[in-house]
């Protein structure tokens, strides 16, 4: 196992992967440093003598300038090292790709419907993969579950869906029973499998006594995941008094369904979508049990069936980072995306305060100048948003970051940006938009989303993705509307919160191979697409939030 791990040949810091003591000799580039104090695990040391105002370079990038001259053997952190951010900037295009050839390279296809991409084998042209077991939906998408969800319009009819899941997941053990013929009252629509997982209700503060801007980001995200395939039926519940009630949510929903590549052009299916007005009916919660039974019916005809990687789509975040996030977890979850898209399929960054200072890259990867602009615009519309509420715009890293050994923003952002691995940036999606709308390519998309681990998550769901990747260094036990594989960056994280951790990159720090480690993530991720929980799952754990951007009334 590495004591420590020069990232790029260009650093002037090595990352510590063990405590060292103060006094500890380490051979780095054939020659010895003593530590001069004492380094903590995934903390940053400098290998040579820095002056005062000198950048640090981490990853073969800045990510700040010392506060006073620092010598080799120094323990770099917070107290001898600021950020050099500033405000908006000037950008201009410098494309690592060929743009003519990667306009028709692997990965950038529009999203297109069954029978023009593969169910049960990869697209021709494209790295072969093995498949999973999805549930095919009639306008051609594919769901990497089959629950039932409950989705209130307004949070004052939260506990009311709460109530009607509760009894809902009873009556469907009971269903489960009849559908194998074994419990009572086998009912005669039974058949060998009821593939119907779970009945999940989304609780939320939103949807009334909100305006502007701030209420249509609300109306969109609940249109998406009304419409959301790993949803195989929905009871969109109202009260009948709020802003966003039913009526006025209605066309979102439509709009929606319409504007997505196979979508119907008269909007959503009838038979998987339904609605209940809390005031309008004497026993909301009998009536409301009563809809979702006739749901569970109508999506338990769904089966499993190979399908091709091509169609899959997923997020990738991180939360609760440490100084190894970069190290492990998050180049890992770039080598799973690189590989995912290489197959045909969709990811998507999220998390754009944490790309300033590692903007430029994900800019420069751009397949085209259209996109480079309009990730300009990802960039410096979310620092106006700091601008527009008096926040300082670098002041990131969390405490539990910066005891993990991140030290500032560009750090973090460089960390964090890893995640995205190498494939040219194909798509720029606004916050409530989506993969599957009309015209967006497969392959790498960049969305806008705060850090925020509920919000942005949520904000991945919506837009598309049917499972979301999150690395962790420090452990988080949450989840999102779709399964949540939480990876930790180090082995101690994974063995003490095993109930937390999916899937444990702290090997990467020790012997573990990246080809390895990321072929076994390739096809953990596949498992869990064919149905595998994983532990949030497992926990009963289903979070959903969003974006708070104005008054509230």
């Amino acid at each position: 196992m590495q004591d420590f791990i020069r990232i790029h040949e260009n650093d002037n810091v090595m990352v510590a992967l063990r405590d060292i003591a103060a006094g500890e000799e380490v051979d780095i580039s054939g020659g010895k440093i003593t530590a001069l104090e004492p380094i903590p695990t995934g903390h940053k040391m400098a290998i040579r003598d820095i002056p005062a105002g000198g950048a640090v370079v981490k990853y073969g990038h800045p990510i700040g300038n010392t506060k006073d001259a620092v010598m080799a053997g120094s323990w770099i952190h917070t107290h001898n090292l600021k950020t050099a951010l500033g405000d908006l900037l000037e950008y201009e295009y410098t494309p690592v790709f060929d743009t003519e050839a990667s306009d028709s390279e692997a990965g950038g296809m529009p999203m297109q419907r069954d029978g023009e991409r593969g169910l049960g084998n990869a697209a021709e042209g494209r790295e072969a993969a093995p498949t999973f077991r999805g549930f095919l939906r009639p306008d051609g998408r594919v769901g990497v579950r089959n629950e039932i969800w409950i989705i209130p319009t307004v949070g004052c009819v939260n506990n009311v869906a709460t109530a009607i899941a509760a009894q809902a997941n009873r009556w469907l053990a009971d269903f489960r029973s009849a559908f194998r013929g074994t419990g009572p009252g086998a009912e005669s629509d039974a058949s060998p499998e009821c593939t119907v997982e779970e009945v999940v209700a989304f609780p939320h503060p939103y949807g009334c006594s909100q305006m502007g801007e701030d209420q249509e980001c609300a109306r969109r995200i609940l249109a998406d995941l009304v419409n959301h395939p790993n949803a195989g039926g929905v009871l969109v519940l109202g009260l009948g008094c709020e802003n966003s009630n039913i009526d006025v949510l209605k066309p979102y929903i439509m709009e929606c369904a319409s504007s997505m590549e196979g979508g119907h052009s008269g909007g959503y299916d009838g038979e998987r979508v339904k609605f209940l007005v809390a005031q309008e009916c004497v026993d909301e919660v009998e009536q409301g049990l009563e809809i979702v039974k006739s749901l569970i019916r109508h999506a338990a005809t769904f089966r499993r069936e190979p399908v091709s990687p091509d169609r899959l789509i997923v997020g990738l975040k991180c939360g609760g980072s440490d100084g190894l996030s970069g190290i492990t977890a998050n180049p890992l979850v770039g080598r799973f995306s690189d590989k995912l898209v290489a197959a045909g399929g969709t990811t998507i960054l999220t998390e754009v305060p944490e790309m300033f200072g590692a903007e430029t890259i994900l800019m420069n990867r751009c397949a085209n100048e259209e996109l480079f602009r309009r990730t300009v615009a990802l960039i410096n519309d979310f620092k106006n948003y700091f601008k527009s509420h008096n926040q300082t715009i670098y002041e990131n890293p969390s405490p539990g970051n910066k005891k993990g050994g991140i030290s500032t923003l560009e750090e973090k952002s460089l960390g964090c940006t890893q995640k995205s691995g190498s494939a040219p940036v194909r798509g720029v999606l606004q916050y409530g938009e989506t993969v599957w709308k009309r015209g967006v390519s497969t392959g790498l998309n960049l969305l806008s989303a705060p850090g925020n681990d509920l919000v942005a998550s949520t904000a991945l769901a919506a837009a598309g993705a049917h499972i979301v990747l999150f690395t962790t260094g420090r452990g988080t036990p949450f989840a999102c509307p779709v399964p949540t594989v939480k990876i930790s960056t180090n082995s101690a994280l994974a063995a003490r919160k095993s109930g937390w951790i999916d899937f444990n990159a702290g090997v990467l720090a020790e012997d573990g191979s990246m080809d390895e480690e990321s072929e076994r993530l390739f096809r953990y991720v596949l498992e869990v697409a064919s149905g595998r929980k994983v532990r949030s799952e497992e926990a009963g754990y289903h979070d959903m939030a969003i974006l708070k951007q104005g008054v509230t009334l």
